[in-house]
């Protein structure tokens, strides 16, 4: 009895070593298989950087030139700069009001001589307007030029006559005139006021923006960027990465 049980306790350990030996050879191709199996990381990723760009010193200058304020708007300053846009709309409006009212005193003076004096205003230059102003007539102009010997600007009788019926309608065209060329000088000073608003924003501005660029580089930057990453044997996972410098 007991002969006839020894073969078949040999088949039975002969048997499980066969087996334990091919379980070892499974798991370790199991493992090699895993292992080079690669991982789908990063296949989705998203960035996001929240440091500001520096901004540029001329292009500030040329924003103010072209509209002051514009420039320190550039620089995240309009809270200044709104002075200087007021600035200019304000002498834009008186620039445009004091060439409606030159022009229509020039109107005004020019209509008055025509009817008052006997003139005609075709191809009449500013100086004539002005002689007709401190003269009662043409004859009494170039008679003064002529006892001075200042032929060449006596002015020829036919083209240039003028009289005055009273010296109270000479001095009412002169107010009318002198109204008017008051008004053409203080233009040029609106003139002179719009080109140094421009200039002092432009300055201003210059300065706003190199002080926006150094408290760039003074302040924190950081990035912040999302990862997924994708493995066949494991569920999806997320990785965040947060860097920050000085």
């Amino acid at each position: 009895m007991i002969k006839q049980i020894i073969p078949i306790l040999i088949l039975v350990l002969i048997s499980s070593a066969a087996a334990q030996q091919i379980d070892n050879l499974s798991i370790q191709n199991l493992k090699h298989d895993v292992n080079s199996i690669p991982l789908l990381e990063d296949e989705t990723k998203l960035n996001f950087s929240l440091e500001d760009s520096k901004r540029n010193v001329g292009l500030g200058v040329i924003y103010s030139l072209l509209l002051p304020g514009m420039g320190e708007l550039y620089a995240d300053a309009y809270d200044i700069g709104k002075y200087f846009t007021i600035a200019d709309g304000a002498l834009w409006g008186a620039f445009i009001g004091m060439n409606v009212y030159s022009n229509w005193k020039e109107n005004d003076y020019k209509s008055y001589a025509e009817s008052r004096a006997s003139i005609t205003n075709e191809n009449k230059d500013e100086s004539y307007y002005a002689t007709i102003s401190a003269y009662s007539d043409i004859d009494s102009y170039n008679d003064e030029k002529a006892l001075e010997r200042n032929f060449d600007e006596m002015y020829d009788r036919d083209k240039y006559f003028w009289k005055w019926n009273s010296e109270v309608e000479r001095e009412s065209f002169r107010d009318m005139w002198s109204s008017s060329e008051q008004t053409r000088n203080d233009i040029r000073f609106i003139v002179g006021g719009l080109i140094l608003n421009r200039i002092a924003s432009a300055i201003n501005a210059a300065r706003l923006v190199s002080s926006y660029n150094s408290r760039l580089e003074e302040e924190l930057s950081w990035n912040f960027s999302v990862g997924f990453v994708k493995n066949p044997t494991l569920p999806t996972s997320l990785n965040f990465n947060f860097t920050k410098s000085f």
